[in-house]
């Protein structure tokens, strides 16, 4: 198993458990957008002469992602609010972006891809390369099931981004991985230090051992044994590890993002910083663990870059941990850049 991970905020996590199928999801999402309505009435509502709807819902094609988000706005939704929260905090570009054009869905093209590569986000996409700089230059767009894709491939917050539009729990897709998510994401409010002992039995340390040993896990991971037990029953009801003879396996991980609950993603950033500092103690006794900080004045104008560089280390940590194998070590990663004459 490749670079397993659980991070939250704006982390990333490993690899989700029900892979979802984007030209479904992309129908279910036309149905649930329209309600009530019958399909010609809601095609006559976009400005349709014929039935279009019926095409996208049966899959004989697709709309663009400007069509799609005009078809959202016609319903109601405020996807310039709703982005709002899905990012972790709302880009610049945000407040006068108009998602129903080309330009609009660029924009938005651009703040998923980050400082990614071209190539590998195309292959990952699934698509060629040449149609995706295309797509970030506005010369073309997404259809809806690409833009899921790329939506996917670019968080791992798919159903996140889902929930903007439609209640995952109740399109086919998506209904099984969101009850996982909700499972799982209420395990990492209430018992934090569950996913860093879902990391270490994921070492290979741990699969060394000949059993299963709660005491082993505390004394590495330097916490009390009655939270180890606590934490491990609490993973296994919620179906993220599994028993396999004597010891246990990580079993649906899943992607778990804490925005969807501002104060108690705040909560976990205080637990994650109150443990980062506990262990700067180790510093001192000559352990792996580092930390630096530096204060400094800059242009209101290179804010934006120091921003960009913030997020671009966050990816490339992400791909190094992506493909890093065997898992031998469980990390703590705590950054932050903090703007204090504000």
């Amino acid at each position: 198993m490749a670079g397993a991970a659980l991070w939250y905020e704006d982390g990333v996590a490993s690899r989700t458990a029900r892979p979802v199928d984007h030209h479904a999801l992309a129908s279910e999402l036309v149905r649930a957008l329209r309600g009530k309505r019958s399909q010609t009435a809601f095609s006559r509502r976009l400005g349709y002469r014929s039935n279009v709807i019926y095409g996208w819902e049966s899959g004989r094609r697709w709309p663009s992602s400007s069509a799609f988000f005009a078809a959202a706005r016609k319903t109601g939704i405020d996807m310039r609010a709703a982005l709002a929260r899905f990012f972790p905090s709302a880009p610049p570009w945000l407040g006068a972006c108009d998602l129903t054009t080309r330009k609009g869905v660029c924009s938005l093209l651009e703040e998923l891809r980050g400082t990614r590569k071209l190539r590998p986000l195309a292959r990952q996409v699934g698509v060629s390369r040449v149609a995706l700089a295309g797509w970030l230059r506005a010369q073309g767009e997404p259809r809806l099931p690409e833009l899921l894709r790329i939506v996917d491939a670019t968080s791992l917050r798919l159903l996140d981004f889902v929930a903007l539009l439609a209640d995952p729990a109740e399109l086919p897709s998506t209904r099984r991985a969101w009850m996982d998510l909700e499972v799982q994401r209420r395990v990492a409010y209430e018992l934090p230090f569950s996913h860093a002992i879902l990391r270490c039995i994921e070492t290979t340390a741990y699969r060394a051992l000949p059993r299963h040993d709660a005491e082993w896990l505390a004394a590495r991971l330097r916490v009390p044994r009655e939270l180890v037990d606590t934490c491990v029953r609490a993973l296994v009801a919620a179906g993220q590890l599994r028993r396999k003879g004597l010891r246990y396996v990580p079993e649906r991980v899943m992607t778990v993002d804490t925005l969807p609950s501002r104060e108690q993603g705040r909560g976990l950033k205080r637990f994650w910083g109150d443990v980062a500092l506990s262990r700067l103690d180790r510093l001192e006794g000559g352990g792996s663990a580092y930390y630096s900080y530096n204060l400094y004045a800059v242009a209101e104008r290179d804010l934006p870059r120091i921003r960009d560089l913030h997020f671009a280390y966050y990816d490339e940590l992400r791909r190094i941990v992506a493909a890093s194998e065997p898992s031998e070590r469980v990390l703590l990663s705590h950054l932050w850049l903090v703007p204090l004459d504000e």
